[in-house]
């Protein structure tokens, strides 16, 4: 079976793997480095600095205590594993769309899109991908491997994401978060694709998750992806309308504007208290608005990280 024209039938993305390169042409090659090379490098020994080497790795700490200048050496510096995992609850899939394109994404065509578009980068360095996605259960999972066969069988899970949005899916984030983590024991770079909506749980569990993926020294980037229009703004008519939970099928009719204030400060609290929870913690916070230009949220995250890796 030919796997990639299965992919280009299945009325997700037309071509999702064509699409992650179209974003990424040109990006990469006009870097001087990869935004992820070196990442998993694990430190090995120390050695004298000798005159005219790069300064990077100089260890300054020690150059305290001894007063001579020694640098690191690493271990696999040019291997790294990535374990991508995005979120498939029903609130993920709002606001319905006719068709996925580049023009036109959802939360989970953002999170679909965003993905094949690092793995596109990282397939360049031939390092390991795995992946994870979650709903009401354990959806999918791939541990991290390199193959061109694991390749194309990531983007089909993917596409197939797109198809299979029901509503009525809650999910409990943390419960799959804390399960991840369980499964990855060897250091990574980690990305959560998420709105961190939750029907049930409280925030700190949610939290608490987040703390546990940087168990093991992993590198966790939090693409927190939501719909500013609806989910900030609050953006409808003040006409009678029903507000239906996507995830758990409950319902409010309310006139849009008696409720849009006391939201607006819920939510913004609720935002607030997970960027500093993440700052804490040690995790990047990628604010990826499905509102906003798609190439400027990712490139704008890269470029960023290159400049500090």
């Amino acid at each position: 079976m030919d796997i990639q024209k299965e992919i280009n039938k299945t009325g997700g993305f037309t071509n999702i793997e064509l699409l992650a390169k179209q974003v990424v042409e040109g990006f990469i090659s006009g870097m001087h480095k990869s935004p992820f090379h070196g990442f998993s490098a694990e430190f090995a020994e120390h050695k004298v600095y000798n005159n005219g080497e790069s300064t990077k790795h100089i260890d300054w700490k020690l150059f305290a205590k001894t007063d001579k200048l020694f640098t690191k050496r690493y271990e696999e510096e040019t291997n790294l594993r990535c374990h991508i995992i995005i979120d498939n609850s029903s609130s993920m899939h709002y606001p319905k769309i006719k068709e996925h394109h580049l023009g036109s994404l959802n939360k989970i065509s953002f999170a679909v899109l965003a993905t094949a578009c690092l793995m596109n980068i990282l397939k360049k360095q031939r390092d390991a991908i795995g992946l994870s996605i979650y709903s009401d259960k354990y959806d999918y999972y791939a541990p991290e491997k390199g193959s061109e066969r694991h390749h194309q069988m990531l983007l089909n899970s993917l596409n197939q994401t797109l198809l299979n949005s029901s509503t009525d899916k809650n999910t409990e984030t943390y419960r799959f978060l804390h399960q991840i983590a369980e499964k990855i024991h060897r250091r990574s770079l980690i990305f959560l694709f998420t709105d961190m909506f939750q029907a049930t749980s409280s925030p700190e569990k949610l939290f608490e998750a987040l703390r546990h993926l940087k168990y093991n020294k992993h590198e966790v980037i939090l693409f927190h992806t939501i719909d500013s229009e609806k989910e900030i703004n609050f953006d409808f008519s003040n006409r009678p309308t029903r507000f239906v939970d996507v995830e758990t099928g409950e319902h409010i009719n309310v006139y849009a504007d008696n409720i849009k204030n006391n939201y607006q400060k819920e939510v913004t609290s609720y935002f607030y208290d997970l960027k500093m929870k993440c700052a804490q913690y040690g995790i990047k916070y990628v604010l990826a608005d499905t509102t906003k230009d798609f190439d400027k949220i990712l490139t704008t995250y890269l470029v960023e990280r290159q400049k500090f890796t």
